[in-house]
């Protein structure tokens, strides 16, 4: 985690600040072989060198992108969820829970659909 503390630092509210924490604690300790990185002044996390998700912090809500591919494949399951969301990115309410189950299956669908995949992005 201490290669996410400068990011994590610059989230004022401190409720907002452990719930993104948590979430990044989670994608390691669920995908251990993934990368954690941050780039852009985002945390993300990469496998072999391409990019499978990453997060970013609102006011209003913390934003997960798993690239338009993760976003066209769970966009029902993403509305189902609550979610709103664009091409690129859900967004999941600062009050709403974290729906890790979807999150789990997007992180999955991308390491799995780029394993050959040698640029970052698709």
């Amino acid at each position: 985690m201490e290669l996410f503390g400068e990011f994590l630092s610059k989230i004022d509210n401190p409720l907002h600040r452990a719930r993104m924490e948590e979430v990044l604690s989670w994608v390691m300790e669920k995908f251990p072989d993934v990368e954690p990185a941050v780039k852009w002044n985002q945390p993300m996390f990469t496998d072999h060198g391409t990019y499978i998700i990453g997060f970013s912090a609102s006011k209003k809500h913390m934003s997960v992108s798993p690239e338009q591919a993760g976003m066209s494949r769970f966009s029902e399951e993403i509305s189902e969820a609550g979610y709103e969301q664009t091409k690129e990115l859900m967004r999941i309410p600062w009050n709403q829970t974290v729906n890790y189950s979807l999150l789990e299956k997007m992180i999955e669908f991308n390491i799995l659909d780029k394993a050959g995949c040698s640029t970052f992005w698709r």
